[in-house]
């Protein structure tokens, strides 16, 4: 008789799995449109307040991608470091967190760069890899961590922004980091991790 363990696959990490494939199913879309999807439902971008759509895109953006490398960077992070943020803190909270995100980066890009059509989900990432720094505290404590990472990638941002001309949007960074930073305390102090009572 075999006695030898069975290894399944698991849908560990539902949210974040969920978000993923969403992700690639919009970039299909983008490529198939030639690029209108994106343009009407996933980036965004200042426009009427009456328009339903401009509602829409201020969540959506995040899904959207410019193309494949874009998608691809932002995946590999979000599938390492978002498995182990729904562990701890449950799959509500993180959607909670991927919704904060999206519709604060796509206001303040609306209110400071009316102009600039914002897509994409480095946001969120900036987000996870913020509250990923702060994981182990217990709500009374800013482990030195945090503040080592939040120099880092804040810091370079903050850098990017103002001596570097590029076609990334270092307030979307700026503002998930922040968003990330600031729930991560709020959810560790009010004990919201799956695990604690």
């Amino acid at each position: 008789m075999n006695n030898r363990p069975k290894f399944k696959i698991t849908f560990n990490s539902p949210a974040v799995l969920v978000f993923a494939l969403a992700c690639v199913a919009v970039q299909v879309l983008n490529v198939a449109t030639h690029g209108a999807s994106n343009r009407l439902l996933f980036s965004t971008y200042r426009a009427s307040l009456a328009n339903p759509l401009t509602w829409l895109r201020c969540v959506t953006h995040v899904l959207g991608h410019a193309d494949w490398g874009h998608l691809l960077n932002n995946m590999m992070l979000l599938l390492i470091l978002g498995p182990m943020l729904e562990e701890k803190y449950g799959s509500k909270n993180i959607v909670f967190v991927m919704l904060a995100t999206a519709i604060a980066t796509a206001v303040l890009n609306m209110v400071f760069f009316p102009n600039v059509a914002l897509l994409g989900a480095s946001g969120i990432v900036f987000a996870m890899v913020l509250l990923s720094s702060i994981t182990s505290t217990d709500g009374h404590t800013i482990p030195l961590t945090f503040i080592l990472v939040a120099v880092l990638y804040i810091g370079q941002q903050v850098y990017e922004g103002l001596f570097v001309a590029d076609n990334i949007s270092q307030l979307g960074h700026i503002v998930g980091g922040l968003v990330g930073s600031v729930l991560g305390f709020v959810m560790n102090r009010n004990n919201m991790s799956r695990y604690q009572r």
